[in-house]
């Protein structure tokens, strides 16, 4: 049975609307396409692209106009003297396109997109030998010394600029892909890497490379200059590229890191999409560098299935080979400096039970102890850019976790189960407040309470279970997020009854309605009442079923000050909308509210933030997970504005500018 009823007809590209992921409306009948039918038509290289609009500078912006029959005939007109037919692993991490029957580099890029780049990249090598030839008119001296062999001559500087030139070609490629999106929020295309994966997309922007706009060349060539206008005329740095594994020892270097993360960025096979245009520019001037036809990735340190068979495979690969080369840094490590490893991957996995883990950071943690490690701190450092694509929908991190570590004494003693533990469940609420302190973002807390969790585990040579066997560092990170948890439930001890009534609704059906006896039995147990939370104006219902209100249904002209049964609740969620809801006033009206609540109010709220987030994220609701990290995030920036409008406001403007000092 056809899975479109348009295969009845002949009809073979007829997606529509796009609904979800892979899923559309078919133009013809109006029913679902599926996702499979349209990787199975890709795969059948029967997925085509139409011309649907032209952006054009206009007088007063942008305009967009109608293709015609002559615009779609120059643009099948292109036919390509040489494409990169070099085939990559449709299993490759962050790929996507392979589903739908791309499966070399040439499949990226629209015909016209190929002739450009062609000879953009050819026209290196001739300007390579122009510019040698114009430094030598220019009085610069010949030695015929190349710029590999360390030349500083003629020859070496035309070599110099081919390879910038060769770089430059690379960000065209960036900009000049058929997996270019169009951002209709700024009205310009997006670059193939707005993160390192190559997804599938629907509607891609192809750009003029002559024009003077996003993606052209003389665009980028003006932020390469940019760049190095930055650089000044400082101190000669040298860098050099050197497999860990093969250093000699001793050396007593100062070691900080940033090694792979497990299998989240599939580094050498995404590197050849620009690898095969910087081949064709510069194999001559670096054939030792160009003698393969893509990147070597054997010994890539990441765990890929294809690569080793399986997942059970990749992940020993991993682990052996972490294992080695944090062993070797250990080795040559200056015994006065710490080791600084950062990472930066998020916990993801979270099981039937609740409980949250990840092989990656299982792993990655496994190879650092058995190269002799102990953590001895943590340092959250905010190194992700704001604002990237994925982040809304997936909360994703906003910073890096330095694990700082040091040799394992060589006199830690074995603990049991029970003393790790009670260390743990002495030392991390502290831990934990000081993050907390720092104002670390909700989305970075549970990787950073790995550290403090991590140190305690560490300090032992070994925490024996009670059957006597070692305990894992699964188990140790188990603890230690279940920790995390009941340290963040303890927020509700500090807030009024009508709070944690609403807390624990919230953490176990969100903002659904259920039956008038379910809340009953919570009413009982959180000493509060029906009409007491209704008289707050946090719960509402009739006929037998009752719900918590959402934020946005909350009435405006609130004034805490006047408030007869003022909850924490409400403050948080007062706060959060201002912030993030479309009725909200922003920073400004947050900064008003913190100031008519007063410290310790505003304080609990920020808390509840931590504690709300954990509950979004762990049930996998990512609109409001993204509500109370943003109103965390802009803790400092609220009490910057409180103080601004606190000055001269009495009381309340003074505990504003308290809370911010």
């Amino acid at each position: 049975t056809p899975s479109n009823p348009c295969d009845k007809m002949g009809i073979y590209f007829c997606a529509g609307p796009k609904l979800s992921g892979a899923n559309f409306r078919c133009l013809m009948s109006g029913s679902p396409v599926a996702g499979d039918y349209i990787m199975a038509e890709g795969q059948q290289k029967r997925i085509r692209a139409r011309l649907m609009a032209i952006v054009a500078e206009g007088d007063r912006g942008r305009v967009y106009l109608a293709p015609n029959a002559e615009d779609e005939g120059i643009l099948r007109k292109a036919v390509p003297e040489w494409t990169p037919d070099v085939e990559f692993s449709p299993q490759a991490l962050g790929f996507r396109v392979g589903n739908y029957g791309m499966t070399k580099w040439s499949d990226l890029f629209t015909p016209r997109q190929l002739v450009a780049l062609t000879v953009f990249s050819d026209l290196v090598e001739e300007i390579t030998e122009r510019v040698s030839s114009d430094a030598l008119a220019a009085g610069r001296p010949d030695d015929d010394i190349s710029l590999r062999d360390g030349g500083t001559s003629a020859r070496s500087y035309g070599e110099a600029v081919g390879t910038y030139l060769a770089l430059l070609v690379n960000q065209v490629a960036n900009h000049s892909s058929s997996v270019c999106g169009w951002n209709s929020t700024n009205t310009q295309m997006r670059s193939a890497f707005s993160r390192p994966a190559i997804p599938m997309v629907w509607d891609y922007a192809e750009s003029n490379p002559f024009c003077q706009s996003s993606g052209s060349y003389d665009n980028l060539f003006e932020r390469l200059l940019k760049g190095f206008a930055t650089l000044g005329n400082g101190t000669v740095g040298v860098a050099f590229q050197e497999d860990v594994n093969r250093l000699l020892s001793p050396s007593q270097r100062v070691v900080s890191t940033d090694p792979p993360y497990y299998d989240n960025i599939g580094y050498a096979d995404l590197s050849d999409f620009f690898y095969v245009w910087l081949r064709r520019s510069l194999k001559r001037l670096f054939p030792d560098l160009f003698v393969t036809l893509t990147v070597p990735k054997k010994e890539e340190l990441v765990a890929v299935p294809y690569r080793h068979g399986g997942k059970e495979a990749a992940e020993t690969f991993f682990l052996d080979g972490m294992t080695l080369a944090l062993s070797r840094l250990a080795e040559q490590a200056h015994p006065s400096f710490p080791v600084s490893i950062y990472y930066a991957f998020k916990q993801s996995e979270t099981r039937a039970d609740g409980v949250t883990a990840s092989t990656g950071w299982e792993t990655f943690l496994q190879a650092v102890i058995q190269a002799g490690f102990a953590v001895t701190g943590t340092w959250p450092v905010r190194t992700e850019r704001a604002g990237r694509m994925r982040d809304f929908a997936s909360n994703a991190l906003a910073s890096s976790i330095v694990l700082v570590c040091r040799r394992r004494s060589v006199s830690a003693r074995t603990a049991s189960r029970r003393e790790f533990l009670a260390a743990l469940r002495s030392e991390l609420p502290a831990a934990l407040a000081d993050l907390q302190k720092s104002n670390i973002a909700p989305v970075d807390l549970a990787q950073a309470a790995i550290g403090p969790g991590m140190a305690i585990f560490t300090r032992y040579a070994r925490v024996l279970e009670a059957g006597g066997t070692a305990m894992s560092v699964r188990s140790a990170l188990v603890e230690t997020n279940s920790m995390l948890d009941e340290t963040l439930a303890r927020t509700e001890s500090n807030v009024d009854a009508d709070t944690g009534f609403c807390v624990a609704w919230y953490e176990q059906y969100g903002l659904a309605e259920r039956p008038y006896g379910e809340a009953e039995v919570l009413f009982n147990a959180r000493n509060t009442s029906f009409e007491g939370l209704r008289r707050s104006g946090v719960i509402t219902g009739g006929k037998g079923r009752v719900r918590i209100v959402g934020r946005e249904e909350l009435g405006g002209n609130w004034d805490p000050t006047n408030d007869q049964r003022l909850t924490d609740w409400e403050g948080v969620q007062r706060l959060t909308r201002a912030l993030v809801a479309e009725q909200g006033g922003g920073l400004v009206e947050a900064a008003r509210l913190m100031l008519a609540m007063g410290a310790e109010r505003a304080e609990n709220a920020r808390a509840l933030g931590y504690r709300l987030y954990a509950v979004a994220e762990r049930r996998k609701w990512a609109e409001e997970a993204h509500a109370y990290n943003v109103l965390v995030t802009s803790w400092p920036q609220i009490q910057a504005e409180a103080a601004r409008l606190g000055v001269g406001a009495g009381e309340q403007g003074d505990l504003a500018l308290a809370a911010a000092e």
